[in-house]
């Protein structure tokens, strides 16, 4: 359960990302330093460190939460739910998200997609995150319940589903719900394939 000082910190570490991100995107990921984003939301270099380690950090801080929401969401779903579907259930936090300001988040996804550091810790984080949704589907007392390399396999495709429909969803300018973008992606797995001659 969080604290009143943890909500408070965690309020302050929005703000400061928000600041930072629109630093990022109008001067450029490497050529910001953390003396101007200290700078930009008028703290000193030293307050600005407290919270963030390192420039990746400020960006992707805003992401947090979505492993703990995801697996939470994971956790709820029926033991007898058929395993892709409650992974489908799974990221709708994730959607959720990106949906409710989407013009703050194309600019969070395209700083991502374009500045290779923040790509590779990116793929970090969702790394960091399969392993929870994996256990979890393994656990379940569904029959025909997943071994859990084959769960590992099948959280992976799940937080790539997502991804993908969020490449999309930016390519397109957020002109397709983000949610239409991972039912598609996701039925790519359970749509039948067409017959072959």
């Amino acid at each position: 359960m969080n604290t009143t000082r943890d909500i408070a910190r965690n309020a302050v570490r929005l703000e400061l990302a928000e600041v930072a991100i629109g630093l990022f995107c109008s001067r450029g990921f490497e050529e910001a330093t953390f003396d101007d984003l200290a700078a930009a939301a008028s703290v000193s270099r030293s307050t600005f460190l407290r919270y963030f380690g390192t420039k990746e950090d400020v960006v992707l801080s805003v992401l947090d939460p979505l492993g703990d929401l995801m697996s939470e969401e994971l956790r709820s779903r029926p033991a007898d739910e058929e395993e892709w579907t409650s992974l489908r259930r799974a990221v709708d936090p994730a959607i959720e998200y990106f949906s409710r300001n989407p013009a703050d988040s194309l600019v969070l996804l395209r700083l991502t997609q374009t500045t290779p550091a923040l790509a590779s810790r990116l793929c970090e984080k969702q790394a960091n995150w399969r392993p929870a949704l994996a256990e979890i589907l393994a656990a379940r007392t569904s029959p025909g319940n997943s071994t859990l390399l084959a769960s590992h396999v099948r959280a992976a495709a799940a937080l790539h589903c997502l991804g993908i429909a969020a490449e999309y969803w930016m390519s397109a300018e957020a002109r397709l719900p983000l949610v239409t973008l991972v039912d598609q992606a996701f039925a790519t797995f359970t749509a039948p394939r067409p017959a072959t001659a």
